[in-house]
Order: structure tokens, then sequence, then C-alpha cells
């Protein structure tokens, strides 16, 4: 059942904690807080490929993640998104967006990342490692 999680993810993300059904990563681009949720399922690349159970806990995980994801960085505004065009594992991206960020209205792909300090990257991990421990 376990998912090897892609190269492309650890060489450009960071692990802050497993649930159930999902590894959750967060994203090295300090634009904008965004996590993504990777299930732990061997060869999948779209959710319609999950059995129905997995399908409905992968839901309760990406609403979890989402609820954390407005509390934490304090925004009413997500995008919650599965693309996967260049990286197939099937993972969901949670973003939180605000009126005045760098691509507001646009895609977040519009704009090159930007990586995290160390310091503010450790500030963040800890950050989402805590409230993901609720």
């Amino acid at each position: 059942m376990t998912n090897k999680v892609s190269k492309d993810f650890l060489k450009d993300s960071h692990l802050i904690t497993d649930l159930k059904m999902c590894s959750i990563r967060l994203i090295d681009n300090a634009k904008f807080p965004w996590i993504i949720l990777i299930p732990k399922r061997k060869n999948i690349a779209d959710i319609s490929e999950l059995n129905s159970k997995d399908q409905m806990l992968l839901m309760k995980e990406i609403v979890h993640c989402s609820k954390l994801m407005k509390k934490i960085f304090k925004t009413k505004k997500l995008n919650v998104e599965k693309i996967g065009n260049i990286v197939p594992q099937l993972h969901i991206h949670i973003i939180a967006r605000y009126k005045k960020d760098i691509t507001w209205p646009l895609s977040v792909w519009v704009t090159k990342g930007k990586p995290y300090s160390k310091e503010s990257l450790k500030k963040n991990v800890d950050v989402l490692k805590k409230f993901f421990k609720i």
C-alpha cells in the first residue's frame, strides 16, 4: 500500500507529517503558503484510480488540511488543485491565497518560486507540524 514519494517532491518540499491516507509536505516556495498531499498508494496518477474507500478518505484529508491551512495562514481563499502535468504521481496542492499576493488573481505558476530562508523554513515547518498534530 505504501507509495514512494517522487524524487521531484523530495527535492522541492519538506515533510510535515503523515496522515492515514496521505503524506503532507510543505512546498519550498516562500511566496505562497503551500502544501501537497501525496496519497500513500502505489502507481496511482488520478483520483479515479483509487478505490471508493480511499477516495472518501482522501477527500476527508483534503478538507481537514484545507481547514488547517485557512486557520494557520489566516486566509479565506485557498487554491485546491490536482494537476500532475509534470509529476504524474497523484498529489493535491493546497495553497493559501491573498488578494495582495504576488500573482493574484492569476495562478501561482505564473511566477518563479523563491526558496525559504533557513530560518523561515524552520519556522513554517514547526508551525505546520504543531497544527497538524491537533
